[in-house]
């Protein structure tokens, strides 16, 4: 093998490594979105009304 040809593939091979985290890391914030809406959708994420204060949220008295 000439030095050309291990030149090129080296160059390839660390290119292609550079995709490859690249593209973990695009997975990984999707993932990490996904997460966040279902959390949202399910009433379970940091504006869940755990977090309110007593009192709020409640039922509201329409009869008056």
């Amino acid at each position: 093998m000439d030095m050309m040809a291990m030149v090129s593939s080296m160059l390839a091979m660390q290119a292609s490594s550079t995709r490859m985290q690249v593209a973990a890391s695009f997975i990984k914030q999707n993932a990490d979105a996904e997460k966040s809406a279902v959390m949202t959708l399910l009433g379970a994420g940091p504006n869940s009304a755990a977090n309110l204060g007593a009192g709020v949220g409640g039922n509201i008295d329409v009869s008056a």
